[in-house]
């Protein structure tokens, strides 16, 4: 608990799912936290369980003026941000193949699964820089390694949040700032549980293990890449697989 000594964390997509068990387990570790979702009601509950003490906005991450707005709101607040995990993620229209894949869909993934993540990454590094100190940690996918059949939007958004790592963690890479992703296979979610069968069915049978991961390993390993302790690897795509994806 000691090691994050009262640092400030953002998790989008923290009223549910994956950014909530890594909000909660951030806070259970000493981080004030800040949630950012499109979900209200989710949000309000999620702050239920945290505590007071944890801010919330409910704002559309792909809109650039809106995330600035609430990251300025939250430095405000707590005097700093240290750490931010992009935890917020749609896929969209799944268990099509690409030639029947619609324009606006693949554009709004694209928007909420990339834009949102640039947004929110560019607006915490001027802060970040300023300290010499942060933690940003991109939730990308197995997909985005690999592809997923039936899920363009999704595994090509997802491959661009990947390249988004790589290129940050080397441009911040002398600031103290490290940048990383995670790229978990099948993690059980209401995102997931949303999907169709067949389409969970084809990306679990692909893990060895032939199990879904849980929340509390993602969460698990995520506190451990946003760590101080963690500050010589930037740029790397962390694997959450089961053993799928081994490189």
């Amino acid at each position: 608990m000691d090691q994050f000594n009262g640092q400030v964390g953002i998790v989008t997509g923290g009223g549910s799912g994956i950014g909530l068990a890594i909000a909660t387990r951030l806070q259970n570790e000493g981080v004030r936290i800040a949630l950012l979702d499109l979900n209200e009601d989710a949000l309000t509950k999620a702050r239920a369980q945290l505590g007071s003490d944890t801010l919330s906005f409910a704002l559309n991450l792909t809109d650039e003026q809106a995330v600035g707005n609430a990251v300025g709101q939250i430095a405000e607040r707590f005097g700093r941000v240290d750490i931010l995990v992009n935890s917020a993620g749609v896929t969209g229209v799944t268990n099509i193949k690409s030639h029947e894949a619609r324009t606006a869909d693949v554009r709004f993934v694209f928007e909420v699964n990339f834009m949102a993540s640039f947004f929110t990454s560019r607006a915490v590094l001027p802060l970040m820089l300023k300290q010499n100190y942060g933690r940003i940690l991109h939730i990308a996918s197995v997909a985005g390694k690999e592809g997923n059949a039936g899920m363009l939007a999704y595994s090509a958004s997802k491959a661009a949040v990947i390249g988004m790592t790589k290129v940050q963690g080397k441009e911040y890479a002398e600031n103290g700032i490290t940048v990383n992703a995670l790229a978990p296979a099948v993690i059980r979610t209401p995102m997931v549980e949303a999907m169709p069968p067949d389409q969970v069915k084809y990306m679990t049978d692909k893990i060895p293990m032939k199990r879904c991961g849980t929340l509390d390993e993602i969460a698990h390993l995520a506190a451990y890449i946003v760590s101080p302790g963690a500050g010589f690897t930037t740029g790397f795509t962390f694997d959450m697989t089961g053993g799928r994806a081994t490189y």
